[in-house]
């Protein structure tokens, strides 16, 4: 089973797409790509960026390699300690965004690892929010460009406080310690990027390919909905296939096709979305699976693999609607 990150808070999916009977449950262990979910509460002050103290790098120096870092000598500080190892020219990463990162955590005075993504070559994506990820990692990234790999000492004030994180093996007066190689950023104007596909069938709604962070067109054509699944490229990206127990970031936008009306809507809200494969109507999952990472997808689900006569409350789907989407994949999780 696929293990969720402790980096992370469980991350809101699809309110109006959770699949009915779910629970989410999940076995997480410490160890296995661990990192700093956020404490339930999160109202410390701003901390003073410091230069150091910072254990040393003793292997993988380089940018993408496994490192190896150092046990911390002496005591750390009590403000955040961040060094940028490796400075990148990408994208800088704003508050709020998501980033796609490798990241190797261990405590401070043990050197004991709570968290490596190397060993699986799975990065994590997380959002710099705050409440969604402990604030060492807010502050320390914010600013930062893609490429770039930043070695940081997070105390406990910015960290899992003085009730630490008894799941990761982390107490309550540890500093943690992170490096990160940040691979990517997403923020709310993130889009699709990749080749347009024809879009020729004159039956099926026919979705826009602008890529300029805007919500895109849906055209509904005038005729029956489709009995079946439709799940076509837009744009095809080039990144890796997303599978089915795979957790992606996307924006999206959805219509009813009799009435081409939106009842949902990242772009609308500013803000993109997570979620599990194995936590949505079975027309997302099915629609979803297979299909690769940087590509936006129509997606037409038939009320069998939606809500049927059953749609959530208030959501203003109406029953036995079918559904359409725009889907663009930016990262799996």
């Amino acid at each position: 089973m696929r293990r969720r990150s402790l980096l992370i808070a469980v991350p809101a999916g699809l309110v109006t797409l959770a699949a009915c009977g779910d629970d989410g449950s999940d076995t997480s262990e410490a160890g296995d790509s661990a990192a700093p979910s956020a404490p339930a509460t999160s109202a410390a002050p701003p901390p003073k960026i410091v230069d150091g103290p910072l254990p040393a790098i003793t292997a993988g120096a380089e940018f993408g390699q496994k490192p190896t870092v150092a046990k911390g000598s002496g005591e750390p500080s009590k403000q955040l300690a961040v060094k940028t190892v490796v400075a990148g020219g990408g994208k800088a990463i704003a508050e709020n965004d998501y980033v796609v990162a490798d990241y190797l955590g261990q405590v401070w005075s043990t050197a004991k690892v709570f968290g490596n993504t190397y060993d699986s070559r799975t990065p994590q994506a997380v959002q710099l929010a705050q409440g969604t990820v402990i604030d060492g990692w807010r502050y320390a990234l914010t600013g930062k460009k893609t490429g770039s790999r930043v070695l940081f000492s997070v105390p406990p004030t910015w960290g899992y406080g003085t009730q630490g994180n008894e799941q990761a093996g982390i107490g309550g007066e540890d500093t943690l310690v992170f490096l990160v190689d940040v691979k990517d950023t997403f923020g709310a104007r993130s889009s699709a990027k990749g080749t347009e596909v024809a879009q020729e069938d004159k039956d099926l709604p026919k979705v826009g390919t602008n890529t300029d962070g805007k919500a895109p067109s849906i055209e509904v054509p005038r005729a029956d909905a489709p009995g079946k699944l439709v799940a076509n490229y837009v744009i095809e990206g080039d990144g890796a296939e997303v599978a089915a127990d795979d957790s992606v970031l996307v924006q999206y936008k959805g219509v009813q096709w009799g009435d081409g009306k939106e009842f949902d809507s990242t772009y609308g809200r500013g803000q993109l979305t997570s979620f599990s494969l194995e936590q949505v109507v079975k027309g997302w999952s099915q629609g979803l699976t297979g299909k690769k990472v940087g590509s936006r997808v129509l997606i037409v689900v038939p009320p069998d693999l939606g809500y049927g006569d059953d749609p959530p409350q208030g959501s203003g789907i109406g029953k036995g609607a079918t559904l359409v989407f725009s889907v663009d994949i930016l990262a799996k999780m």
